[in-house]
């Protein structure tokens, strides 16, 4: 694969983590007050254009996510096709899947706020309270697709340290990522109460993995640190 290919990798990786990062790191970081059903609503109703904008953003990543898992698929094939073939289709499962069809929840938490329709019979708090409620099934559909990326991360370690694109620190990292997504997801899951410190943990893990090898293959775009000849695939 040459070198603007990586480069065209790296670069999609940035643009993901930048529009993904917006989304959930400062649209509903700032928008969702947890517990509070009517700041929330009167947040997400004084901010709609950037409510609507976090949307946009995520949509636009997970279709950027898509193209980032045919081309992982593409390079590191022949270091293990069904290896290969099994990390990009868990990608393309979290995100461009689960992920995509989770902002369904996003999109409704405003929609519900309107009262139009069917929900005419609700009272406004009522309605407050059905906002807040997608957005916590939007929260938990995110943990859901988080399961399946840290599965991911884990195999595209594997597959880079065996490939040796980048160097071996890069898929180390990879694998740290994949272990910050899994306590992250089956955590808040199985022992409610640790999110905020679980969301620290998943979030250094993914700057130290994912960030560091996007920006990698942006800059560097090309294996040639490397000082000896690429692993030859064992499946």
């Amino acid at each position: 694969m040459s070198k603007g290919t990586l480069r065209l990798i790296g670069l999609l990786y940035v643009l993901v983590i930048v529009c993904a990062g917006f989304s959930q790191g400062y649209v509903r970081a700032n928008l969702v007050v947890p517990g509070d059903a009517s700041a929330t609503a009167s947040n997400i109703l004084g901010s709609e254009g950037l409510f609507r904008l976090g949307l946009a953003a995520d949509l636009l990543a997970f279709i950027m996510d898509a193209v980032i898992s045919v081309l992982f698929y593409q390079l590191l094939k022949p270091f293990g096709k069904i290896l290969a073939m099994t990390s990009s289709a868990l990608r393309l499962l979290a995100h461009p899947a689960i992920g995509s069809l989770n902002l369904l929840n996003h999109y409704l938490a405003l929609y519900v706020l309107g009262g139009s329709g069917l929900l005419a019979s609700f009272e406004a708090g009522q309605l407050e309270s059905l906002s807040l409620l997608f957005m916590h099934a939007h929260q938990y559909g995110y943990l859901i697709a988080g399961a399946f990326f840290g599965v991911h991360c884990f195999l595209l370690g594997i597959l880079l340290y065996r490939s040796q694109v980048v160097p071996p620190f890069f898929a180390w990292m990879m694998g740290l990522a994949a272990i910050g997504y899994l306590m992250e997801s089956f955590g808040n899951f199985l022992f409610p109460g640790n999110e905020t410190w679980l969301a620290w943990v998943v979030g250094l893990s993914a700057a130290l993995g994912e960030v560091e090898l996007a920006l990698f293959l942006l800059i560097k775009g090309d294996r040639r640190w490397a000082s000896r000849e690429p692993k030859a695939a064992l499946a």
